[in-house]
């Protein structure tokens, strides 16, 4: 049994791995894990109604099943753990399996059964493995490329929370100014018009506070305009991001034209290629692997080349 322990823990790892449709076990536990998800979410919508009251003990008991299929899953994914971070300890790669984002959602869904009972809406965040499942082609995961997006422009993107922040404070000192002796109920103190200047500032305009004078209405007028820039700001960050980030993928393999539809994919920890030679993949997913992004090393990769995880690939697909 200890020769075929090896090769049983990597078969599981395999077919654990989300969006492998060339492992038929693989793509059946991925729908599996659908249904259970689905069950789950279902059951804590139910338990809201009074209507259900006399079905409880049928919807605590598919909810104690869902949760048992995801324990179970979890520990499957602490177990298999090194063989996403070869080369490490097993309690490295336990641990950084529990602090990565994937671990921290499964943990997240799962302690709210035991302990959390205020946070049953974490579960929610098993959605996310759905949204995985049904992307154009389980290879890419655009999710993946926006979150790289995110951590590049990350300090762009905390300056502009920044200045958002600060416009919020000074709306809010501005208009108790302004409103304070007219309005002495609505804007009490400094921080009471915090409502209304976030309302105002990111252009949602709830109207429950609202100035009357007219220099609050006059700072009102600026303000909501400041509101339309500062909301502008991120998007722009991160449009530009995405620009730099494809542009930077085509330059890196020598000029290679965008209109050949070079695609970016992140190994994360579910991707089914991990592990996976380069002709493997080209063979199996009909993707050619034009350049790989290895550690903040750019080359064409060899056939023999294993991929590994946080690997960035320039991919052409169904070439």
């Amino acid at each position: 049994m200890a020769k075929n322990s090896p090769s049983l823990k990597r078969r599981i790892f395999d077919i654990i791995q989300i969006g492998n449709k060339s492992d038929l076990p693989s793509t059946l536990f991925d729908y599996f894990l659908v249904v259970m998800i689905l069950l789950n979410i279902t059951v804590l919508f139910l338990q809201t109604f009074d209507v259900m009251a006399p079905y409880e003990g049928i919807l605590d008991l598919i909810e104690s099943v869902t949760v048992a299929v995801f324990i179970v899953e979890y520990a499957l994914r602490l177990w298999t753990s090194p063989y996403l971070f070869p080369g490490h300890s097993r309690k490295y790669c336990i641990l950084r399996f529990m602090t990565s984002f994937d671990g921290l959602v499964e943990l997240l869904t799962i302690l709210p059964f035991f302990f959390l009972s205020g946070f049953v809406a974490f579960r929610m965040l098993r959605v996310v493995r759905i949204f995985r499942l049904f992307r154009i082609n389980s290879s890419y995961d655009s999710f993946n490329v926006i979150k790289v997006v995110i951590y590049e422009k990350r300090n762009q993107l905390l300056s502009s929370i920044f200045i958002i922040f600060i416009l919020m404070i000074s709306a809010s000192l501005f208009m108790y100014s302004a409103e304070h002796e007219a309005q002495p109920d609505v804007f009490k103190n400094a921080f009471s018009g915090i409502w209304w200047s976030v309302s105002t500032l990111l252009t949602v305009g709830y109207g429950d506070i609202y100035p009357i004078t007219w220099v609050g209405k006059f700072l009102a007028i600026i303000i909501a305009f400041l509101g339309v820039g500062a909301v502008a700001i991120p998007t722009g960050i991160i449009s530009a991001g995405f620009v730099e980030y494809y542009t930077k993928i085509a330059q890196e393999d020598g000029g290679t034209d965008a209109s050949l539809g070079i695609q970016v994919v992140v190994i994360d920890i579910d991707s089914a290629w991990i592990g996976k030679t380069v002709d493997e993949i080209q063979t199996d997913y009909q993707a050619l692997i034009v350049l790989i992004r290895h550690r903040g090393s750019a080359f064409v990769p060899e056939k023999n080349y294993r991929i590994a995880l946080g690997d960035h690939l320039g991919v052409i697909a169904d070439f």
